[in-house]
């Protein structure tokens, strides 16, 4: 009778186990489950395992909670497994409660012990997490990973490295993944030397592992070593979808579009969202013939469940909108059923890109009447929204609706201190100005440029000298500099440039636009020969120094400075059209109506522009 019963049991045990729970048939694998009699603690970990590898670990909890009999440790370690995938409140209750009615002799079990480390670091719970690690025995390779992975996913990568280095046990394939995980995440010094003295000994075993090279691939690229990334790539024998997914992103992030494109036309794999996703941004970076029409086509072809994904819809019209088809992006955007705030922010981007900045405020009320929050993102776009059309009550309208903690980043009051000078409210800057706690040099920046933009360009130099020389950057000279020059602070403008050590070339841009505004041409000139000596020569400059003659109305200078751009660059037409005009103009202005108009129609012709 009774080897009949265990018999019978352990039938019913495997007709769950490998028919039920393989084909996902949960229903009927929990009905069975309920109609064995006697389960053993064998049974119901079994029965765990399996709920969770069918992605419903809250089931778990329920079986777990009509358990009659006391948890044993490989119990333990599988509740705590799907405490750790669910990670709610009701699974950070039951296995914190689990953990401290856990018998003494189950703390120094390395397997149930390693589970706990795991879900306390998946709940955040760092400290505990370590009090356990610290309290075992004997610690294994299993029990490091663990912990150090606990600490990445908890962006805690130094910790991850100091554990990682104390380490005297030999490596697993996933200790290296995830060391090279955190050392991509960090990026120091520290992190690469570490990073590529832990790639130059790894096994050779190690090296087709799929997962492991990817990881180690992703660590080279943030690291800027794309060669390094590209040779891993290479040696690979099989490579996954994963991988060309890695190198491409890798390509992405160092600016290398047009090879994030080229290795993309290499794939021969059944493609992910992810890479969808990388493609897109890609093109959107490139802006090309080439990028178009890839973007355009591998859109055209995308599967209907990727467009359900938030994420690869967002660069979808994020692509669209930089290759200026603001149709093409306003259909996806209607075509897509729940829109999440990115993408509402995607489009209202778009709008901001594409000169129609008012269509933002008509997404932003429909975005209210949906009740979607915008986030920090959405905020800065409609900001940047109000800043391009230059109306005050579209300014104090959003402003009026922004949450105060939102308010209080720093990168909203940047955005609004630009966005006050930009709607000449200087008032309303400097006030969002004085409440920045922590200013960097985009707060300064922001001001100065609203000072310059307003006629202050005292109080602009003024702050440009209360501003630390450790925040100043090229940006900040530039705009002071612009500053000086719409105010005619000519003294002020020559000392700080002579102040300058590293002087680019929109810096010498900058100060020659100054010096023609306010008439030293000769000075200006001076400055152009200068550069040019050891620099190819810029039209930009030659276009201050034209638009200062204009002012002027010097036309003997504006025909030597045309004549000297025709030679210099023939083949940039439309700002060799722009000087015809500027030229033309400055004859009218002195009554040759004539000649102005001689003069166009000659140069445009001879040009071939329109």
């Amino acid at each position: 009778m009774l080897s009949n019963f265990l018999s019978n049991t352990f039938k019913t045990q495997a007709i769950i186990n490998k028919t039920l729970m393989k084909s996902k048939d949960i229903d009927n694998a929990m009905h069975l489950f309920s109609s064995i009699t006697n389960k053993s603690n064998y049974m119901y970990t079994v029965m765990f395992k399996g709920l969770i590898t069918n992605n419903v670990a809250e089931k778990v909890l329920d079986l777990f909670d009509e358990m009659k009999i006391g948890p044993d440790q490989f119990n333990l370690s599988t509740l705590f497994n799907a405490c750790s995938v669910l990670n709610n409140n009701r699974a950070m209750k039951t296995g914190k409660k689990l953990l401290d009615e856990m018998p003494e002799n189950y703390r120094n079990n390395n397997i149930t012990s390693t589970s706990a480390i795991d879900m306390l670091m998946k709940f955040g719970d760092v400290e505990s997490a370590e009090r356990i690690f610290r309290s075992m025995k004997t610690k294994n390779i299993i029990t490091y990973n663990a912990t150090i992975k606990g600490y990445v996913g908890n962006e805690m990568f130094e910790k991850a490295l100091d554990l990682f280095e104390q380490i005297h046990l030999s490596l697993t394939n996933v200790t290296y993944t995830i060391v090279f995980n955190a050392c991509a995440k960090l990026c120091t010094d520290r992190a690469m030397k570490i990073g590529k003295k832990l790639l130059a000994k790894m096994p050779e075993n190690y090296r087709n592992d799929n997962i492991t090279s990817t990881s180690a691939i992703d660590m080279l690229m943030k690291f800027g070593d794309v060669e390094s990334a590209e040779r891993i790539f290479r040696s690979l024998k099989t490579k996954d979808i994963i991988t060309y997914g890695a190198m491409m992103k890798g390509y992405v992030g160092n600016e290398m579009f047009e090879k994030a494109l080229d290795l993309f036309e290499q794939i021969h794999l059944s493609l992910t969202n992810v890479i969808y996703t990388i493609v897109f941004n890609a093109c959107a970076k490139l802006c090309n013939d080439r990028a178009m029409k890839i973007g355009k086509e591998l859109l055209a072809k995308m599967p209907e469940n990727y467009r359900n994904d938030n994420i690869t819809l967002n660069s979808a019209i994020d692509m669209l909108m930089k290759f200026g088809d603001v149709e093409s992006a306003e259909r996806m955007f209607r075509s897509i059923k729940a829109k999440g705030a990115n993408i509402y922010g995607a489009l209202m981007n778009g709008y901001n890109l594409n000169g129609e900045s008012w269509k933002c405020f008509k997404i932003f009320e429909e975005m209210k009447e949906k009740d979607i929050i915008p986030d920090e993102i959405v905020w800065n776009i409609l900001i940047g929204a109000c800043s391009k059309s230059g109306m005050l009550h579209h300014c104090q309208y959003i402003v009026n609706q922004i949450p105060l903690n939102i308010q209080n980043q720093i990168r909203i009051q940047n955005a609004l201190i630009d966005m006050w000078g930009k709607c000449g409210s200087i008032e309303n800057a400097k006030n969002v100005f004085d409440l920045v706690v922590d200013r960097d040099t985009i707060t300064y920046n922001a001001m100065i440029n609203s000072f310059a933009l307003n006629g202050m360009g005292t109080q602009a130099v003024e702050l440009y000298r209360e501003m630390p020389n450790n925040l100043r950057d090229h940006i900040s000279q530039i705009c002071v500099l612009n500053a000086c020059s719409h105010a005619g602070l000519l003294h002020e403008a020559r000392t700080i440039f002579n102040e300058i050590s590293l002087k680019t070339e929109s810096i010498i841009t900058t100060m020659v636009d100054c010096l023609s505004r306010l008439f030293m041409f000769e000075e200006a000139q001076k400055l152009i020969e200068d550069y040019e000596k050891t620099n190819t020569p810029s039209i930009v400059m030659y276009m201050s120094l034209l638009s200062g003659a204009r002012n002027n109305r010097n036309s003997n200078l504006s025909e030597k400075i045309y004549k000297r751009m025709k030679t210099l660059f023939p083949n940039a037409k439309e700002s060799l059209a722009a000087g015809v005009v500027l030229l033309s103009n400055i004859y009218s202005s002195l009554g040759k109506h004539e000649e102005a108009k001689t003069f166009r129609s000659n140069q445009i012709e001879e040009l071939g522009v329109k």
